[in-house]
């Protein structure tokens, strides 16, 4: 979707004044993220690139951009575009306008559900959109073998799929474990990608463990939560992802790390973020902003979200507004308000008839929900040990509590207990392997009554519910099936609120307008059972995703995963 590549000899010749430029942005300041100054001058672009800046240049089009401060385009350095509930044409139009240009995603979501051909239906959007959308191959589906995932991907799967121009190399090593004990299906596929890129995962590693991760040629992370956390793992050499997504709200605890210094070392990330949170705050424009607004100077905020970035992930044609980089450049209103008034991406401007212009994609995943229908009975506990295993919310964050309660057994069954924020999660196979069902406690939700659902169920995507009454939460998961996926609310029978899902279960075929304004009211139905969390329905989806300490559950039981093992029922 970028315009086409001029000869070497046309670039030249309008870098040097010879030529008219075909695009001249004239009348603003560039910020420069070597010296962290202003610069004067016209920025002149010849088809994809920038060829020119700090000198006047005339172009065969002009754009006046007086007033305003030119940086380069952002990096998100890892999402799934999965978790934005749309698709990734939608989700270009959501963000690039706000001058995200490059975008790096997992799509183990969708492969958890489908297999290579998610990765592939990534991979062929790549090919279509106003933002560069580089695609890693997903290194772990699924991401234990405590879960049961609609398909495995392994070593051999990944071979086929590395040859594509968005690929950069292996996203998210998340079976940390399997790492540091050499699992060899592990080591295979860290043998492949040997000498390219490897994403990290893990959360709360540290000393010999964390030594031992690095060395398997691991290079970034974001899942580091504490600012101690994150000078660990940059004094070994990890470049430090800041993540702030709709759930995991790590900025203004890892803020402090990020200076001048360290900046060369520390990009930003949203890793999962809805269009609602993205409506009313931003993306990484709100982390920008965010960060300059807590002390960080503009040079380490700014140099975090593009040059870092791509340094970090061997993008070596962006990150700067320089002569021979890539044109991806956003015009902000100031350094310190990073609102975007213009937004090139790869030369192209980004606007409402270049969305257009792009060629449609096709649908995937349609009929993924293939669960057994289930009654109230089907949620009361077995168990004769009146001492629980409870999952403990943190909200803003995805890892929990391991606590401990005495819940009394009455008529053979453990139920919620609203006066002690003791509600029944449990978590449904929907894949059509095994019919599985596992129930547990969780606290932090707040609910008084009714239950809520849904297919956004980390990472294998099963049907996920927590409710106060088992026959609402038997209408919210069945409801689930008719939908093809997605999040309901249900109080006394009756659906409060909901949204489909149909691709997969995870992405709606809406525009991302829609979507949020259904996240709205979601919202609303959800606060009227007493939730408290701002976003119950992504952080009800990270209950179930094994490899973020402390205590989860997946279709197979709750899961310690400090020790790795599911908890005998």
């Amino acid at each position: 979707m970028t315009p086409t590549p001029q000869p070497l000899e046309t670039r030249i010749a309008q870098a040097h004044g010879r030529e008219k430029a075909d695009l001249v942005l004239k009348g603003g300041r560039v910020f420069d993220l070597v010296t962290g100054i202003l610069l004067e001058g016209d920025v002149a672009i010849c088809g994809d690139r920038i060829v020119g800046t700090c000198a006047s240049y005339e172009g065969k089009r002009e754009i006046d951009v007086s007033g305003l401060i030119l940086v380069p385009g952002f990096i998100d350095t890892h999402l799934h575009v999965e978790s934005s509930l749309v698709t990734p044409h939608e989700f270009d139009r959501c963000v690039t306008p706000r001058g995200v240009t490059t975008a790096i995603c997992d799509p183990h979501e969708l492969a958890n559900v489908i297999g290579t051909d998610g990765i592939r239906w990534f991979q062929n959007a790549s090919e279509h959109l106003l933002m560069d959308l580089r695609v890693q191959l997903s290194s772990c589906v699924p991401s234990t073998d405590m879960e049961t995932s609609g398909a495995r991907i392994e070593a051999g799967d990944l071979k086929p799929l590395m040859g594509h121009p968005s690929g950069i190399g292996l996203a998210e090593f998340m079976n940390y474990p399997g790492v540091i004990h050499c699992d060899p299906p592990v080591l295979d596929k860290l043998a492949l990608f040997a000498g390219r890129h490897i994403d990290g995962h893990c959360p709360q590693v540290s000393g010999l463990d964390l030594n031992a991760y690095i060395a398997a040629g691991i290079r970034t992370e974001h899942e580091a939560t504490t600012a101690e956390e994150a000078l660990e793992k940059l004094r070994k050499g990890m470049r430090v992802l800041i993540r702030e997504g709709s759930v995991s709200k790590d900025l203004d605890a890892l803020q402090p790390c990020l200076n001048d210094a360290t900046s060369a070392y520390m990009c930003l990330c949203t890793d999962d973020r809805n269009p609602l949170d993205i409506a009313e705050h931003g993306h990484l424009d709100y982390m920008i902003r965010r960060l300059i607004a807590l002390g960080t100077s503009p040079l380490a905020a700014y140099r975090a979200a593009s040059l870092s970035a791509a340094e970090a992930f061997g993008l070596k044609d962006r990150g700067l507004i320089a002569p021979g980089l890539r044109a991806d450049i956003v015009a902000i209103d100031s350094l310190e308000g990073c609102h975007a008034q213009l937004v090139l991406a790869g030369g192209r401007e980004v606007t409402e008839a270049a969305f257009a212009l792009r060629a449609p994609q096709h649908e995937i995943g349609r009929r993924s929900v293939k669960a057994p229908a289930v009654t109230a009975a089907d949620f009361r506990t077995t168990s004769n040990d009146s001492r629980t295993d409870v999952i403990g919310i943190l909200e803003g964050k995805i890892i929990t509590e391991h606590l401990h309660e005495d819940i009394a057994i009455v008529s053979g069954d453990k139920a919620p207990d609203p006066a002690r924020d003791l509600m029944r999660i449990t978590v449904v196979e929907r894949h059509g392997k095994n019919g599985n069902i596992a129930n547990g406690f969780v606290r932090g939700f707040g609910m008084e009554a009714g239950a809520i659902a849904s297919t956004v169920c980390h990472d294998h995507h099963n049907i996920i519910a927590v409710g106060a009454d088992y026959a609402d939460m038997a209408v919210a998961v069945n409801r689930l099936s008719a939908l093809e996926g997605g999040f309901v609310v249900v109080r006394d029978g009756t659906i409060l609120a909901e949204i489909a899902l149909p691709v997969a279960g995870l992405m709606s075929l809406e525009p991302y307008e829609a979507v949020r304004d259904h996240m709205v009211a979601l919202r609303g139905a959800a606060r009227s059972l007493g939730i408290g969390i701002e976003e119950p329905f992504l952080q009800l989806g990270f209950l179930a995703l094994p490899v973020i300490p402390a205590l989860k559950i997946t279709d197979r039981g709750m899961v310690d995963v400090r020790k790795f093992e599911i908890i005998a029922g």
